[in-house]
């Protein structure tokens, strides 16, 4: 009897001891939840949705200042901004892993994707002015300046063969940084989350509903207010990047009606004259769809698409319009569970 009532005792206290550890165990393990913010940053909003233990927002938020710190014109302290001005010729950590990046683009669009076209963009009334349409002879001046052949840099230094050249990395920054905030929620084991920068796109796992994210592609409707979002098609944006690049939004109407776009093609100084309306680019980086994006918006739709059969890596879905100024589509899009 003396026995039984000792192994209860034993039965009793191990009861006791695991409800314990548990409740233990749960107290130090918070469940994850679904966390949502936006906040102003590079000139446009930031989106974030993701699923952690822990709200994010403030590490997040420490990594998008830093990269503005690195590469936006319009932060007077940037490093590029002091290399445009000649006060330095030191690259930072993002500058370094950003610049071969456009290198590449530029090489794989024949000059498309330019780092160096800004003065043209600002002497056609977009970025830093507006003005008076350029003169021939103005254009002609400017375009000396631009050409991505003449930087060259390594070893963690920057050399401009022009001193009067200026590098723009906007067609490129904002797919950069939401590529950072991806990368470090994926440092804090985040696996469901989806991350947007004015329109570029990174998502990985599911959404809150437990579903592929969907994203909506706008239809090329010409609003210079950018209050219509009236939605093309809706695509399945699984594990990947995604950017779009438009003429619709961004541009005006001169006097005497000319549509003047802010798509300026380096290779001639003035601003794109052809149907495509609209690409969007999935890539396996956002720096990468968003750089080619803005290269096929310059290129145009034949030459974009040779492009794209030569780049396996690349899904894109173009808007362009017809002879008749009908809406077509081409797209190599394939869902994530085709080969």
């Amino acid at each position: 009897m003396k026995l039984k009532k000792r192994q209860i005792a034993l039965l009793i206290f191990l009861i006791i001891g695991t409800i314990y550890v548990a409740m233990t165990n749960d107290t130090k393990a918070p469940s994850a939840k679904t966390w949502k913010f936006s906040e102003r940053i590079f000139g446009t909003v930031m989106n974030a949705t993701y699923t952690h233990t822990e709200d994010l927002h403030d590490t997040i938020m420490t990594c998008l200042r830093g990269v503005d710190a690195s590469l936006s014109m319009f932060n007077p302290k940037s490093t590029i901004s002091r290399i445009n001005r000649g006060e330095t010729d030191t690259l930072d950590t993002y500058l370094a892993e950003i610049l071969p990046m456009a290198h590449s683009v530029s090489e794989a669009t024949d000059g498309a994707f330019d780092i160096t076209v800004a003065p043209l963009v600002n002497a056609w009334g977009f970025g830093f002015k507006n003005g008076q349409l350029p003169t021939d002879a103005q254009v002609d001046s400017l375009r000396a300046l631009v050409g991505y052949k003449g930087i060259a840099f390594g070893n963690g230094l920057i050399h401009k063969e022009n001193p009067g050249t200026v590098i723009d990395l906007s067609a490129i920054a904002k797919g950069f940084g939401t590529d950072q905030v991806a990368n470090l929620l994926m440092e804090h084991g985040v696996k469901d989350f989806m991350v947007e920068i004015g329109g570029e796109i990174v998502s990985r796992g599911n959404n809150p509903k437990g579903k592929a994210w969907h994203i909506g592609i706008n239809r090329p409707v010409e609003d210079s207010t950018g209050t219509n979002n009236e939605i093309q098609e809706v695509i399945e944006v699984h594990n990947r990047a995604m950017a779009t690049s438009g003429n619709y939004r961004n541009y005006y109407t001169t006097e005497d009606g000319r549509k003047v776009s802010h798509t300026i093609d380096p290779s001639t100084g003035r601003p794109v004259q052809h149907s495509l309306l609209s690409s969007t680019v999935l890539a396996p980086t956002c720096a990468m769809a968003d750089a080619f994006a803005t290269s096929f918006m310059v290129m145009g739709m034949e030459k974009a698409k040779e492009v794209v059969r030569s780049h396996p890596e690349l899904q894109v879905y173009f808007i362009y319009t017809d002879s008749t100024g009908t809406y077509q589509t081409w797209q190599n899009i394939k869902s994530e569970e085709e080969p």
